[in-house]
This record gives structure tokens, C-alpha cells and sequence, in this order.
């Protein structure tokens, strides 16, 4: 199977190439650095030429505002492309819950996407994901001043990009599921508690203090990052992944 990639060279992207290929598909990496640019539409119909599935995991440059135009301009792009080239199924990753945090311009930004795609010509796969292990350490950078890091008491569910890697090479290689598919971690922690797990791990001497008003995931209410019971479940729990990767 012929598989195009948007985003194909970032994070996520460069593991569900190599794991596509690996696999015997043939996928190939659609980003400005192979010469496709999703907002000018420039190289996006060869990209996606004799593809029978679009993968997009591309991210906005910003999470304000401009996320907004972002995903709007390069959705259009996307699926305006593979409908001139016949692309049977279109794939986003989404984020679980973005629909309910309308406070994070990023989210509103991600609903937009999913919400375009569900308009769009062209049978669709939305896998929401929970939050990354590996962002970790920015969430903690973004409220530490140094000696202490403020985090509210937010439940997460987060899971090794790795995991999520297979949930969209799973979904891609599959029939369109026509909706989404919320995929998550194994454990649930409160924010708070993940810091102290994570400092712990690295031998961080900062201190975690529980701040209901700090940083972006304070704007998050109830248990709105949670995957829910029909979610699936992957097996990388985070304490283990941190053993190994540190």
C-alpha cells in the first residue's frame, strides 16, 4: 500500500514512515524538507500522486491563534489535494478531548481540523491521542522558575509516542473508521504527581508545588484529558519508559 505522510519528518511522523516501510508498505514524507508546504498547496498533488491513504500528523509552528489559520489552510490543502489525486482515506491524530477545552486556542484549532475532515470528500480515521510521555519535560520547563515548578492537580493519561505511533499506523492500514478512536495510556496520574514522578526519576532537586492556576492544562476542566472506557489502552506504563530512556 501506497501511503503519503504530512508531517512525516517530525516526531511522530518519522517512526509511522519507518514503521509503514518496515511493514512492507511504501510511505513517503511529506514536509518542507521534501518539498511540500501544506499552507501554499506547493508539492502537496505530487505528494499525495497514486497514494491510497493520507496520514496527516503535521502540528501548527504556534499554539495561539495562528493555530486556527493553520489548521484551516493546510486541511483544505490536504483534502482538496487527495481528492484531485483519488485518496481513499484520510487519517488525522487528534488530541483526546479537544473538543471540551474551547479556553486553549490550540484546541479549538485541532477541533477545527477534525471537524473540516468530517466535511471533507474523502472517508476519514480520527485517532485521538492522550498527552505524550516525551512532552513531559516542556510541561514542567513551562512553570518552573528554577527551584520549584508549579503544576495543578489535572488528570492525565498520557502515553509513549511510540504507542501512539502504532494506534495511527493501526487506523491507517485499516478500513476509515467514519469517526474516532481515542487511544491512551495504561495509568492515570494528576498532573502534579507526574512532575514529582518525573524529577524523582532524573534526580531533579526541584520541588513540585500543586497550583491550580498554573500553565496551559489549568484552563482544563474535570477529567476532560481522559480517554474514557471505550478507549484502547496501550502497554508502555510511564514509570518503566522512564527507566529506560533515562
Amino acid at each position: 500500500m501506497k501511503l503519503t505522510v504530512i508531517g512525516g519528518t517530525g516526531m511522530i511522523g518519522s517512526q509511522v514512515v519507518g514503521k509503514l516501510n518496515a511493514a512492507g508498505h511504501e510511505a513517503f514524507p511529506a514536509a518542507l524538507s521534501t518539498g511540500v508546504d501544506m499552507l501554499t498547496g506547493q508539492g502537496l498533488d505530487q505528494a499525495v500522486k497514486g497514494a491510497e491513504v493520507v496520514i496527516n500528523v503535521a502540528n501548527s509552528p504556534t499554539f495561539d491563534e495562528k493555530s486556527l489559520d493553520f489548521f484551516r489552510t493546510s486541511m483544505d490543502n490536504v483534502l482538496a489535494a487527495g481528492e484531485r489525486a483519488g485518496v481513499r482515506h484520510q487519517v488525522i491524530l487528534s488530541i483526546v478531548g479537544v473538543d471540551e477545552v474551547p479556553q486553549l486556542d490550540y484546541y479549538r484549532a485541532k477541533a477545527l481540523q477534525e471537524e473540516l475532515l468530517r466535511q471533507g470528500p474523502t472517508p476519514y480515521s480520527i485517532v485521538r491521542a492522550t498527552q505524550f510521555f516525551e512532552f513531559m519535560d516542556a510541561v514542567i520547563s513551562m512553570t518552573s522558575d528554577g527551584e520549584t515548578v508549579r503544576l495543578p492537580a489535572t488528570r492525565v493519561q498520557p502515553m509513549a509516542a511510540a504507542d501512539v505511533v502504532s494506534a495511527v499506523v493501526e487506523a491507517a492500514t485499516g478500513a476509515p473508521l467514519g469517526g474516532i478512536r481515542n487511544v491512551a495510556g495504561p495509568d492515570i496520574f494528576p498532573l502534579d504527581e507526574l512532575g514529582r514522578i518525573t524529577l524523582a526519576a532524573k534526580e531533579d532537586a526541584r520541588t513540585v508545588v500543586t497550583d491550580a492556576g498554573a500553565g496551559m492544562f489549568a484552563a482544563v476542566p474535570g477529567d476532560v484529558l481522559l480517554a474514557g472506557p471505550d478507549a484502547r489502552l496501550a502497554g508502555t506504563h510511564y514509570r518503566d519508559w522512564l527507566r529506560e530512556t533515562h
